[in-house]
């Protein structure tokens, strides 16, 4: 049997569309799997039978109704794709409110009314123009609040979340106090202030919207006036004033400092962070490259470029967390700039390319130095850790008066692929797409010793090797033999495998963050542990053990990374606190992931352990539900220890962030993040 996440409605029922032919895929997928004994269970973990084994005993009919089965859901999982990438562009570029589980009839409406059509609630579609020319029957009326005396540029109307599409007229807004509302049709013939249809009291922008009223007092009560259904306004938001105040510091771009030593756009820069200061954000976290500052030569550091970046954040009065970026930049989602290992580096790697991580078919990842080395003479004399050592002791030595002063809070040390503490276990470079499951990365001569040592020790030396039967970068769990519900990654030679890969993990946290403590002696230090939500919920947890994370249904993978943290008082940023678990099973129903799941996993081995948690978004994120996610997780509902985040920091400072509708609704974060108390403003 194998374990597999509970999937959720079609993603076709969901769109309301239909390709023409896939009806009878459809049927023919439900039959399939009727024959194939797979069913839905309730609980986290569906269990589904696995592939029958004989391949001489299949007969070709199953075999090619399976065929045909794996094509119907590569289509599916291709058109639901296609529609994901159709809303969220819909919703960044286009000032769409689109919520992640828009359907095809939301977005035809949105596109409607910005071509100036009135959409009813039944769909009845007409231009705006012929309003008083529409046929007996329910005719929209114009209710308008008074107008805001801040001239302020307009934006096209968007559906309210909770209420059915209507047409409106393009609404303004700003960051600043302002809330908007949908006012009720009056019966009499007078009209009510502007102020008293406002909350506050305020009038703070203009909102017409189209609601439906009898032409004639007498077909009221006539059977065939069809009424427009009193829909429930969206239910009001978790109120946060008087909750902790939760800093909020905002990532720069990571090539805001070259390889030359110099800031980008250094003016642009200081306005834009004048703007965040503005908007009450604590600070801001820069990448220190190690690429960048040990460039040419070993020991010999630059450090021109960040000095001057400094000095403007310190100008400024914000606060500063530097990240020690021990990993190349470039080839991961997100990275826009190419800011490779120090030359000095790449030049040993030619000689001997085992200082690198390296997957089961020989290739290697030059992402980050392998784990291997961290004990290891072969970079000019010095060991891995040493070189990361040295570069924190001259990054303190030349920082001093900020330190001194408070500016630095805090230095994230960077332990692996993407500075974060993991194997580099779904490189893109090597063809990883989401959700695949990875492969493990320790196929170097240096881990491979350390391998067979771990082997003859626990006295069988035929399990010095890795799995061979784990699949390939872009496998499912079910598909293989190791990470299948009863695959080998639960035998005795899985469990000591697995003991001994995220061990290396763990030793390798312990080493660095001893030197890291003597570095920064007195200063705050974190770790980044990356989210791997993707097949969270199958029993394996396939894509967190390649990733170095023990953590199969059965078992705490995340317990003994926390207990290292402790023992040297760094605290855990975690990632992927503005994900949910529906709105990635809309996108990708097939990688059965559970963010939230995962998120409150981690949060909780941390909490349990001791030791303070910030984080951070994976993705960007510029719409209200992701925030408020954020702000779930940062400030739990009724904790019984009033647990809360001591940070987050928000990725990234982009010209995306600073367009109004976006800025309005991070600034509003901020202040709920600390705790004031803001406008109840449904946009």
């Amino acid at each position: 049997m194998q374990q597999a996440a509970c999937p959720g409605e079609d993603g076709d029922e969901e769109m309301g569309v239909k390709e023409e032919g896939e009806e009878e895929d459809d049927d023919d997928e439900e039959e399939d799997d009727a024959e194939d004994g797979y069913y839905m269970d309730p609980c986290p973990v569906a269990v589904v039978a696995s592939p029958p084994g004989g391949g001489r005993a299949a007969s070709t009919g199953r075999r090619r109704a399976r065929e045909e089965k794996e094509r119907t859901k590569l289509r599916e999982r291709q058109r639901r794709a296609i529609t994901g990438r159709i809303l969220a562009g819909l919703r960044q570029h286009g000032n769409y409110s689109l919520r992640a589980r828009a359907d095809i009839n939301e977005v035809i409406a949105a596109l409607a009314r910005e071509a100036g059509w009135v959409v009813l609630h039944d769909g009845t579609t007409f231009p705006s123009s012929s309003q008083s020319a529409a046929t007996p029957g329910p005719r929209p009326v114009m209710v308008a609040a008074s107008a805001s005396p801040l001239a302020l540029p307009t934006s096209p109307a968007l559906p309210l979340r909770g209420i059915s599409p209507v047409a409106a007229r393009p609404i303004s807004h700003r960051p600043a106090p302002a809330c908007s509302v949908l006012l009720s049709p009056p019966r009499a013939a007078s009209r009510p202030p502007a102020h008293e249809a406002v909350p506050d009291g305020s009038a703070s922008h203009l909102l017409a919207v189209p609601v439906p009223v009898p032409m004639d007092p007498a077909a009221e009560d006539a059977a065939d006036v069809k009424k427009v259904p009193e829909v429930a306004p969206r239910p009001p938001e978790r109120d946060f004033a008087g909750t902790p105040y939760v800093p909020v510091y905002v990532m720069l771009p990571l090539g805001v400092v070259n390889g030359n030593g110099e800031v980008v756009d250094a003016d642009e820069l200081v306005g834009q962070l004048r703007v965040l200061k503005a908007a009450g954000v604590d600070g801001v976290m820069v990448d220190c490259w190690w690429g960048n500052v040990e460039a040419h030569r070993p020991q010999e550091y630059n450090w021109t470029g960040y000095k001057r970046l400094f000095q403007m954040i310190r100008e400024l009065k914000l606060k500063l967390q530097v990240v020690m970026s021990f990993h190349e930049c470039g080839g991961n989602v997100g990275d826009d700039v190419s800011i490779p290992l120090p030359h000095w580096v790449t030049e040993i790697g030619r000689s001997n390319p085992d200082i690198y991580f390296t997957d089961r078919s020989g290739r290697r990842n030059t992402e980050c130095l392998s784990w291997g080395i961290d004990k290891e003479r072969v970079l000019h004399g010095r060991t891995a850790v040493e070189v990361y050592f040295d570069f924190m002791r001259s990054f303190r030595v030349e920082f001093d008066e900020y330190f001194e002063d408070g500016i630095i809070s805090e230095i994230e040390i960077g332990l692996g692929a993407c500075g974060e503490l993991r194997y580099p276990s779904y490189p893109a470079k090597h063809g990883w797409k989401y959700p695949g499951i990875g492969e493990f990365q320790c196929y170097d001569r240096y881990l491979q010793k350390n391998l067979r040592r771990a082997a003859e020790a626990r006295g069988h030396t035929i399990w010095a090797r890795g799995p061979d039967n784990a699949g390939h970068y872009n496998s499912e769990p079910n598909l293989t033999g190791f990470f299948c519900d009863g695959g080998d990654y639960d035998s005795y030679y899985g469990r000591f495998f697995l003991n001994w890969y995220s061990q290396m993990l763990v030793d390798h946290a312990d080493r660095v963050l001893m030197l890291a403590r003597l570095a920064f002696e007195g200063s705050n230090i974190a770790v980044k542990v990356s989210g791997v939500h993707w097949w969270y919920k199958t029993a394996s947890h396939a894509a967190e053990l390649t990733a170095g994370f023990y953590n199969p249904c059965n078992r705490d993978g995340y317990a003994p990374i926390a207990a290292v943290l402790k023992k040297y008082d760094a605290a855990l940023n975690f990632t992927c606190v503005e994900l949910r678990t529906m709105d990635q099973h809309e996108v990708y129903p097939e990688a059965f992931a559970d963010p939230e799941g995962l998120v409150w996993q981690v949060l909780n081995a941390a909490w349990d352990a001791g030791i303070q948690v910030a984080s951070e978004n994976a993705l960007p994120c510029y719409d209200r539900d992701g925030f408020n996610k954020i702000l779930e997780n940062a400030k739990p509902l009724n904790d019984p220890d009033g647990r809360h985040l001591f940070g987050f920091t928000y990725l990234r400072l982009s010209k995306v962030l600073f367009e109004r509708r976006n800025f309005f609704e991070f600034e509003r974060f901020v202040k709920r993040m600390h705790g004031e108390a803001v406008l109840d403003l449904q946009v």
